[in-house]
């Protein structure tokens, strides 16, 4: 029997398939030191044999059985690499896209569990597994996740989302963020801190530091337009009110388009251009708290530190660059 069943489609993410066997293997080497029992793994595929992967490489996977056979394994799928809404449908009316969601669905009503980051997350849904769920994505496919599975809650600003049988990631590189969730849930905490301390990885909470509003919009020229308004207008923010009444629509109207582009309500999309400028101010400048509190419209750094906890779990001093100093 098998704890973890990583299933690779035809082209992943050739550094989401690597990570993901790099942590399990680290898993099976540290088990002993960490008092736990090492995970039990295979990597397959639907039909077996070398599967190529992005930037030229491969894997070697055996065929997916086509019984369950009483199989407990986790099904873990890493990240497919797809970063626009038109290859991502492209790539799921491929076959060997219909078959995996077909055998996750299987899976699932088997009692199995599902886990999955970035644009494989729609995998998932194309197997119905995230109707009346919880799910993240990768953050820029989250508004077309939503329209695709209008009764699951997505919540981008999540890193990994757990809701049942169904484990959600953000972004590609949540991908380590899963493993060591997965393992943490499977084998023990003590276990999953060591692979986390052996290979320097940080479990994060949260993708909310990594959006970029602009980005969040996917095309639509109406939420590009508000965050650029928004962002202009600091440290005075428009309210919600004034950005409808400058725009020409009821604040429903307003926020009915801003969360079908974007997952978000309008206050969330105003607080994050806010977080992002914060970040950029601290990232690559050298005003204080307070100056850069003042800037994106705060009343005191206090106010800045408390939002910066609430949306990314950090406080200002992380994002500001480490100086090298003399001996």
């Amino acid at each position: 029997m098998h704890d973890f069943t990583v299933l690779v489609p035809e082209g992943a993410y050739a550094s989401s398939v690597a990570a993901t066997q790099d942590m399990l293997a680290a898993a099976g080497a540290l088990a002993g030191h960490a008092g736990a029992a090492a995970p039990r793994w295979r990597t397959c595929s639907i039909a077996g044999g070398l599967v190529r992967l992005q930037g030229g490489m491969a894997v070697q996977t055996t065929r997916l059985p086509a019984r369950h056979g009483g199989d407990r394994s986790i099904w873990l799928l890493p990240g497919m690499g797809m970063d626009t809404p038109g290859r991502l449908h492209e790539r799921l009316a491929h076959a060997d896209a219909v078959a995996l969601a077909r055998a996750l669905a299987r899976h699932a009503r088997a009692g199995g569990q599902v886990a999955a980051s970035c644009s494989a997350v729609f995998l998932l849904q194309a197997a119905g597994l995230l109707a009346g769920r919880r799910a993240t994505t990768t953050w820029w496919l989250a508004p077309l996740l939503q329209r695709m599975e209008p009764h699951c809650t997505v919540d981008a600003d999540r890193m990994v989302c757990t809701d049942g049988p169904v484990t959600t990631a953000g972004a590609a590189f949540a991908q380590t963020d899963l493993v060591l969730h997965l393992l943490r849930e499977r084998c023990g905490p003590a276990l999953a801190q060591a692979v986390s301390r052996m290979l320097l990885l940080d479990a994060r909470q949260a993708q909310a530091p990594f959006i970029v509003p602009q980005a969040l919009a996917s095309g639509d020229a109406l939420v590009a337009r508000l965050a650029a308004r928004v962002e202009a207008a600091l440290p005075h923010p428009p309210t919600v009110a004034a950005l409808a009444q400058e725009f020409c629509m009821s604040e429903r109207t307003l926020s009915r388009h801003v969360h079908k582009a974007t997952g978000k309500g309008t206050l969330a999309l105003v607080q994050s251009v806010r977080w992002q400028r914060a970040r950029t101010l601290l990232e690559t400048s050298r005003m204080g708290v307070e100056q850069v509190a003042e800037a994106v419209g705060y009343q005191d750094a206090t106010a800045l530190r408390r939002m910066m906890r609430k949306t990314a779990g950090a406080t200002p001093s992380r994002y500001r660059p480490s100086v090298a100093t003399a001996a």
